[in-house]
């Protein structure tokens, strides 16, 4: 009894759909853009493979539902017992191969290569990957049969067969929307808001008027959370900028507004610009407006080097609007932090128009990952046509951004898609960890529009495109830390730049996700054109960020 019930939830074994799946398999051994150990590479076999062996089952379906001939008997079995063969062969050479591909990508972004192939390993977990996917999907189908049967009693089979399919997917979607997925994020909200030691667990607050959160000033400190606080405490003083340029130097002024110091996005845009009125920031030569990423970090990498090479004489100003890592709230808050943006954008430009236009600071605007992407979308050009900024710098921009693709698809004819030319190079230039961004063929223009992207991040260059048409960056002469060895796979290559996105954050500085303070120094100046200063300054800058935290130009991504 026990047997024929497991027998009916697991279902016959289709070797024929078996087969395509290790055909998914060996191409999932191929590289993409960032490394993987033996563990992801083990999961993203086991996935695919049962991908490859749903796509079979559904085709025979479909195929049997046609009465299109199907092989029996002999031939069946010689065809299936050929290309198993063929398959294993190219599946073992593709497996042996797989440690040269990862370990070439490995040394060009200065990693240890890997020792060993750790096959019993990919295959181990692949094994098991495969094995629990497969069980869902009987649990699925016996759900449809049981749904179908109910049908059956009341209708005829075709319409009961529709029925049952729609119905659970309905079920299916509302569980995992309004049940699981709902839980799931109200416990992240709720454990990254209490990371951020908010209210009576925020530490003392500072006490010299000049810094936000201070006595005197008009936001609150216990509110504004560890991202903030944190942007708020650190970062290079006058006495450690003079240090560097031999120059008297003021304290760069830094406010920050946490999500939870204003109800709404305008409220928090009030709140900052008031606070920057108090500090008197629009008497600095500099303003920069910033979009932080999810959780409300501010990389000390992008922001210390700008305050060091303008002498300190600078102001930044930034809004929370979120708690939670960047990709939960690339997918689950996306509307929050563009109006957080758009909201800040307008209030301080809208101040900043007010004011004469030879007694004011240079207005820029800057984000990095998320961050790029919300302020991108909060700069609206219809609004800057008359008053414009004086330019925009956006590291590590999503792939989703309107901006950043509309660019990308101006971009000159026979230049690369991951470090393209547009036009003369007047308005906007591109960098990444090989260029500064210094070389076009004209001058800067009025405004100045800057990209830093590295060519092996895929969250700036995954394309939903990809489940059926390699990627534009694919089909070109591959970059200095990407492989030769690309080979497109529809739906495969789909979820090797999925995977790519979430071991991106931790690749080395220079590559993937990973952005790196002496890689924003050379566009900084490229942007903002600090005062007297020279190329010996930008290697100078370079090298003193290079020595990382204690040099103020951390990559820590806390």
């Amino acid at each position: 009894m026990t047997r024929a019930i497991l027998s009916r939830v697991i279902g016959p074994f289709s070797v024929p759909c078996f087969l395509l799946g290790l055909v998914f398999f060996a191409a999932s051994l191929t590289p993409s853009l960032i490394p993987r150990g033996p563990e992801m590479q083990g999961v993203l076999g086991g996935l695919v493979t049962a991908l490859g062996y749903l796509v079979a089952r559904v085709v025979a379906l479909l195929w049997r539902a046609a009465d299109l001939p199907e092989l029996s008997g002999r031939p069946a079995r010689i065809a299936t017992w050929v290309v198993s063969a063929g398959i294993l062969v190219l599946f073992a050479w593709v497996l042996g191969s797989s440690l040269t591909w990862q370990n070439d990508l490995r040394q060009k972004m200065g990693m240890a290569p890997a020792d060993a192939l750790n096959l019993a390993r990919i295959v181990l977990i692949a094994g098991l990957v495969f094995a629990a996917a497969f069980l869902v999907g009987r649990l699925v189908a016996a759900l449809f049969r049981l749904i179908r049967q109910w049908f059956y009693r009341v209708m005829p089979p075709r319409r009961a067969n529709v029925l049952g399919v729609v119905t659970v997917v309905l079920l299916l979607g509302v569980v995992t929307r309004d049940g699981i997925l709902d839980h799931v994020v109200l416990a992240l909200d709720e454990s990254y808001e209490a990371a951020q030691a908010l209210f009576d667990q925020a530490p003392p607050a500072p006490t010299d008027p000049a810094m936000v959160g201070s006595p005197a000033s008009l936001i609150d400190w216990a509110a504004i959370g560890t991202p903030g606080r944190d942007f708020i405490q650190s970062g290079p003083d006058a006495e450690a900028i003079s240090a560097f340029t031999g120059r008297e130097a003021m304290d760069p002024i830094r406010v920050y507004v946490g999500r939870a110091n204003g109800d709404t996005p305008r409220r928090r845009a009030e709140l900052a610009l008031a606070e920057l009125q108090r500090l008197n920031a629009f008497e600095r030569e500099l303003l920069i407006i910033t979009s932080p990423t999810g959780t409300g970090w501010m990389d000390p990498g992008s922001h210390d080097p700008v305050e060091y090479m303008h002498n300190g004489d600078i102001a930044t100003v930034a809004a929370q609007y979120s708690y939670l890592q960047s990709p939960l709230a690339l997918i689950l808050e996306t509307n929050t932090g563009l109006e957080q943006a758009t909201a800040l954008q307008e209030v301080i430009h809208g101040y900043w128009q007010t004011l004469p236009a030879d007694d004011r600071p240079r207005l820029y605007v800057h984000g990095l990952s998320l961050g790029a992407w919300s302020s991108m979308h909060a700069t609206n050009l219809f609004r800057l046509l008359d008053d414009p900024i004086d330019g925009a710098f956006w590291a590590g921009p999503p792939f989703p951004s309107a901006f950043w693709t509309y660019v990308q698809n101006q971009r000159n004819p026979g230049s690369p898609w991951v470090l393209p030319e547009v036009g003369d190079g007047s308005l906007v230039r591109y960098a990444s960890h090989t260029t500064d961004g210094a070389q076009a063929r004209a001058d800067w223009g009025r405004m100045r529009i800057m990209f830093l992207q590295y060519s092996s991040d895929p969250v700036v260059f995954y394309e939903p495109a990809s489940l059926w048409r390699a990627p534009q960056w694919m089909r070109d002469p591959p970059a200095a830390d990407m492989s030769e060895h690309f080979v497109f796979m529809p739906i495969v290559t789909q979820f090797q730049l999925a995977l790519d996105m979430a071991l991106s954050f931790g690749s080395p500085p220079g590559h993937g996700h990973a952005y790196y303070g002496p890689d924003y120094v050379g566009p900084w100046v490229q942007v903002t054109n600090p005062a007297n200063w020279t190329e010996a300054d930008t290697q100078r800058l370079i090298a003193h960020c290079d020595n990382g935290v204690q040099a103020g130009c951390s990559n820590d991504r806390r």
